[in-house]
């Protein structure tokens, strides 16, 4: 879903203004309203079965099962296969970097997508697939390599090349994942049924990190699988590409999206509305159960009832488009993206090395030492327990994405955003300054404050924006 400079003509207005232009909202426009005919000349989908959304959220539980799985072994596996230390930054370090370059494109070609399967899927699919390539060659590399190379250093650098290729192609995939999952809510449910779905996701990215880390501290090689595989982290990949091919069949049946079809850039059609309001754009015309969409402006046609709407080119996003609309976006979505962005900075952070913290500070093993060794051993088992924390974190998210239900009527949307960042900052402090085992588990908790924050306060507080500009669009 692309963002432009267009997108942020209006900042949204206090609540005395909102409820004001309610009051001198005509009759005739609150119907207009009621028949869900927005500004933009788009059709507002209506209410969604909640069997549905949850077939729509289960992606979100197989994408944080596999993310758990990344959190929980990609720095020991790095370690294993000998990267050298001043590396180690650099894996974290590519992957931000193409998201941030290739975006804001592969985000505009999907708004313009023509696909008959719809405009988010194609790019859903695709990343999962993505997602499932990486993992397999950072869970794997070293297996692979060892079956073509028998040269120990050479082994050594190809091991290292492929598991960091993986690395940064399931990182990329996964964090870039989820914006045309986002998208594909939106487009595709009312405004009622955006919040119960943002609720979902937070739900189901609570109870799949809880089930990836818990299949993480459990010890596989003394499996049955585990003696029939070569490694254990060949067990983890069976169960974690098993769950996420499951959970995305079934968010791609989910919800049918609506294709667009272009016919030409100067083609017209008629919109009916209530009355001959003058829209700023329009996106999509539903007809026969297809949506013919271009970049539109409305305007008033002669004959009350009806709008001739005459259609011009739709911009791209590009990297310089972008950066020109962060720069000139209203302050309080300017606000929300810079706090969004250290939010999500200090949570990575915090979980792609906690179990490595668990490990060598809290237990006090050593990931280089001689894998027979007692502080390689006790590396692991701290690991392990690092694990068990990550679940707890994954479990208390989804409880809280309930409790945040209770709270929103006392201290709203804001409340529950800086709750959300103190109660993390507080958490984190006291782990580094009290590395025990106990409290460190029982502090994990609010580590999933801050996990269901991130994941659902700020895409509330755009949908309410929006909502607001809607509101006062039809109003006036």
């Amino acid at each position: 879903m692309t963002l432009t400079k267009e997108s942020f003509h209006r900042v949204p207005p206090p609540a005395s203004e909102v409820a004001k232009a309610d009051m001198d909202c005509t009759g005739e426009k609150e119907e207009a309203l009621g028949q869900s005919v927005l500004r933009t000349g788009a059709v507002v989908p209506g209410k969604r079965a909640v069997g549905r959304l949850v077939m729509h959220s289960m992606v979100m539980f197989g994408r944080e099962f596999c993310y758990a799985v990344e959190a929980a072994f990609v720095t020991p596996v790095l370690l294993s296969v000998g990267l050298p230390k001043n590396l180690y930054s650099l894996v974290w370090l590519i992957s931000p970097i193409l998201g941030f370059v290739l975006q804001p494109v592969v985000g505009s070609a999907s708004d313009h997508c023509t696909c008959s399967w719809g405009r988010r899927r194609p790019y859903i699919l695709g990343l999962g697939i993505i997602m499932l390539v990486g993992m397999a060659l950072y869970l794997n590399g070293d297996v692979m390599i060892s079956a073509f190379i028998d040269e120990n250093e050479k082994r050594r650098t190809w091991a290292i090349v492929i598991t960091m290729l993986g690395v940064v192609l399931f990182d990329f995939a996964a964090d870039f994942i989820d914006c045309p999952i986002k998208a594909y809510l939106f487009d595709v449910c009312c405004h009622q049924d955006k919040e119960k779905g943002l609720h979902y996701h937070a739900l189901f990215t609570g109870l799949g990190g809880a089930l990836g880390y818990l299949t993480g501290a459990m010890d596989w090689g003394q499996t049955v699988l585990g003696y029939s595989l070569a490694s254990e982290f060949q067990v983890i990949f069976l169960f974690a590409a098993l769950v996420f091919i499951i959970c995305l069949t079934m968010h791609l049946c989910s919800i049918p999206e609506v294709p667009l079809r272009y016919k030409n850039e100067e083609a017209k059609f008629l919109l009916e509305v209530t009355e001959p309001h003058k829209y700023n754009s329009t996106e999509e015309e539903i007809k026969n159960g297809y949506l013919k969409s271009t970049c539109t402006e409305i305007k008033a046609a002669a004959k009350p009832g009806k709008c001739t709407v005459v259609s011009q080119d739709q911009r791209q996003m590009t990297l310089k488009s972008l950066l020109k609309t962060l720069l000139s976006m209203p302050s309080h979505y300017r606000c929300l993206c810079v706090s969004h962005l250290f939010g999500w900075m200090a949570f990575l952070s915090n979980m792609l090395f906690f179990t490595d913290f668990m490990g060598q500070v809290v237990y006090q093993g050593n990931p280089y030492a001689p894998h027979n060794s007692t502080l390689y051993l006790t590396y692991k088992a701290g690991v392990e327990m690092g694990c068990w924390g990550l679940c707890i974190n994954a479990i208390s998210s989804s409880v809280y994405s309930y409790v945040q239900k209770v709270l929103l009527p006392y201290i709203g949307l804001k409340g529950l955003y800086f709750i959300g960042y103190l109660l993390f900052g507080l958490g984190t402090g006291l782990i580094g300054l009290f590395p025990n085992v106990y409290s460190t588990l029982a502090l994990c908790s609010l580590f999933g404050v801050m996990s269901s924050t991130l994941y659902t306060v700020p895409f509330h507080l755009i949908a309410e924006y929006h909502r607001e500009e809607e509101f006062l669009s039809v109003c006036h």
